[in-house]
């Protein structure tokens, strides 16, 4: 019988939406999950999944977070960082705040887009460091979009896309010596809680979305390619890897990768 350790993976944001579809998937790969969320506690995920309360916001609860990975594996091997809550209160007092321009959104969608969103991953990817540069092996795997090279909602959308990429492409440069790999990638429409409860309305055609689990399913792949290292820094849609390594979704489909004429 083998004895051989699981790899270790932290899934920030992992209550709800991308996260805790990628914390399923990496769970059924064979992963051993550390989850964080507001609301983890009460989230649907794996009783395999560890959950640590943790709002990311607050370093201190993210320090804890580390640490306790720390004491009880003495290591990490993936971090994916989901947090984000740029999609909450989207529709204020009757009005769907979203599309507005800049001089009229809301203040504290820069909070949950900058703060909760683009500060949150750079903060774990920092920590997360720290411990797979000891051991010279690791993945950072940041979650981000196509807004980074066209305009997709609104003007902080963008903003926050475009740090997240700058945050891997950068770290990627002084993690590669290290051999920890660290790349942004594009989920398509994904089907999570706020997408299925509008395309209820008819707001999005869904014939080729993706569920959550997808998600998981592709960092699954990429974690185990033998040639990662030469991916790292880079911006990568999921479902062209997916279509590479000939992953496929929860319901046997292939989802078609978006381009940046599609967004």
């Amino acid at each position: 019988m083998s004895t051989r350790k699981p790899p270790i993976a932290l899934v920030t944001g992992a209550s709800r939406g991308v996260g805790r579809g990628v914390a399923v998937g990496l769970v059924k790969a064979g992963f051993r999950v550390y989850a964080t969320g507001r609301s983890i506690a009460h989230a649907d995920l794996p009783e395999e999944v560890r959950r640590l309360s943790c709002d990311h916001l607050r370093d201190e609860e993210t320090d804890k977070v580390f640490q306790t990975i720390e004491a009880d594996e003495g290591g990490l091997d993936l971090l994916a960082n989901c947090a984000w809550g740029g999609y909450e209160r989207m529709v204020e007092n009757g009005v769907f705040t979203w599309p507005a321009p800049f001089w009229e959104q809301p203040i504290h969608r820069w909070t949950s887009m900058m703060d909760a969103g683009v500060r949150a991953a750079y903060v774990c990817s920092a920590r997360a460091a720290r411990l797979m540069v000891a051991r010279r092996h690791g993945l950072i795997v940041n979650i981000s979009f196509w807004a980074t090279q066209k305009r997709v909602g609104n003007v902080l959308y963008g903003i926050s896309k475009a740090a997240t990429d700058k945050l891997t492409s950068d770290a990627a440069e002084e993690l590669a010596p290290f051999g920890v790999t660290a790349i942004s990638l594009y989920p398509g429409l994904v089907r999570t809680e706020a997408v299925l409860a509008a395309a209820a309305s008819g707001a999005f055609d869904l014939s080729n979305s993706e569920s959550p689990e997808f998600i998981g399913r592709v960092i699954v792949g990429l974690y185990s390619d033998s040639g990662l290292m030469k991916r790292t820094g880079q911006a990568l849609v999921a479902a062209s890897i997916a279509a590479e390594f000939g992953v496929t979704d929860i319901d046997g489909r292939a989802p078609r990768a978006l381009t940046i004429t599609d967004v």
